[in-house]
């Protein structure tokens, strides 16, 4: 009998889940759309930054791994000092400092295009570039300041994922990038399910209706300007009390919620950070930029005096994604449940899988590997 108990429980929470998936499943494949369309503009401008004038560290940072460390260290420092912020309510600070820094990331995304269609129309010129990348940036930004719905969120957040893939992903050979993506998902872990302070700041975020996350609304009536800022921490509040933890009073209160019409476990809406989206993609861009260039070049849009992408390193690239995607989906599973999870460990994991399945098959498991050092 217990054994039959154990099987109709286990029965039920997969029709439970699988009844989740159905209600939500537009907002995953919106999310997903999302995750593949930033990691695919990082691809296409990939070649305009190609140079090593353009990597963080220059030529012979590319295979130091004291700067990986020190990258996750600045990672670490941003988050404290924005929850700190926000909790002495400097959120002005906090949004002066974000929009800076994806300001600069927007740039260098729309810059390529800016440059497509200012050859288009037959202008050129340094200056006629920088105004006018810089103008679209400003209006943008603007436009995100006053009005941050969720697809003006989601518009720039895509265009800054890209900006920051790119740019890290020239910076570092994929060995790093995988030791990068290894100890991020540790963090991640410890942050969301140990200290919690990651769904702190995500609810800092969320509340300050900033770019740093994409957001899948669940209809297109949903409103992101309306939504509440503790999205995080009260789905973890939530759990916590259908566990039968919480007091008598707790319960009914939160059974009334769970149970009011229109509401369901996922909520009005998935959120993902950006870095959910931005590690798994800066090992694909590192893929495509440092791997051996094998087979027929297959990209080589920007002509001269860009880098074409060769077959072999595009391939290995493309399983870096689906092997992102097959992390996402599984992370899905879930999140569908309504409750917050660390999304690094099984993005990143499914990446790096992909990465390694993909560039044995294609160019050969010697290939993968460069040689670094600390410093």
């Amino acid at each position: 009998m217990p054994l039959e108990g154990r099987g109709s429980m286990a029965d039920s929470e997969i029709v439970d889940l699988l009844s989740a998936i159905r209600e939500q499943w537009t907002s995953m494949a919106g999310m997903a759309a999302m995750f593949t369309s930033s990691i695919l503009i990082g691809i296409f401008i990939q070649p305009f930054y190609n140079f090593d004038a353009a990597r963080a560290f220059g030529e012979e940072g590319t295979t130091e791994a004291g700067n990986i460390v020190l990258e996750l260290g600045m990672i670490f420092l941003f988050t404290i000092a924005v929850i700190w912020l926000a909790r002495k309510g400097l959120e002005v600070v906090i949004k002066a400092i974000i929009f800076l820094a994806l300001g600069y990331s927007l740039l260098l995304a729309i810059g390529p295009f800016v440059a497509i269609l200012l050859a288009l129309i037959g202008e050129g010129g340094v200056n006629a570039w920088t105004i006018a990348t810089f103008s679209l940036t400003v209006a943008l930004m603007y436009t995100l300041h006053r009005f941050p719905e969720w697809y003006i969120v989601n518009s720039v957040g895509i265009l800054v994922g890209a900006g920051v893939i790119t740019m890290i992903g020239i910076a570092f050979v994929p060995v790093l990038i995988i030791l990068f993506m290894v100890l991020a998902a540790i963090y991640d872990h410890w942050a969301v399910n140990k200290s919690k302070h990651m769904l702190e700041l995500a609810d800092t975020m969320i509340g300050m209706k900033l770019p740093v996350l994409l957001v899948a609304p669940r209809s297109l009536d949903y409103s992101f300007i309306e939504q509440d800022g503790d999205v995080m921490r009260k789905e973890e509040q939530d759990e916590f009390t259908r566990s039968g933890l919480a007091s008598s009073a707790e319960s009914e209160a939160v059974d009334n919620v769970l149970t009011e019409p229109n509401k369901t476990k996922g909520g009005d809406a998935l959120f993902m950070g950006l870095g959910d989206v931005i590690f798994p993609g800066m090992l694909v861009i590192s893929s495509i930029t440092f791997l051996p260039e094998m087979g027929p070049v297959v990209f080589d849009f920007w002509g001269d005096p860009t880098k074409p992408v060769h077959l072999g390193p595009m391939i290995v690239g493309m399983g870096t994604l689906i092997g992102g995607l097959l992390g996402y989906f599984t992370l899905m599973t879930q999140v569908a449940r309504g409750k917050p999870q660390a999304g690094l460990p099984l993005l990143n994991g499914g990446s790096i899988l992909g990465y390694l399945v993909s560039g044995t098959i294609t160019l050969g498991l010697g290939k993968l590997w460069q040689d670094i050092t600390f410093l």
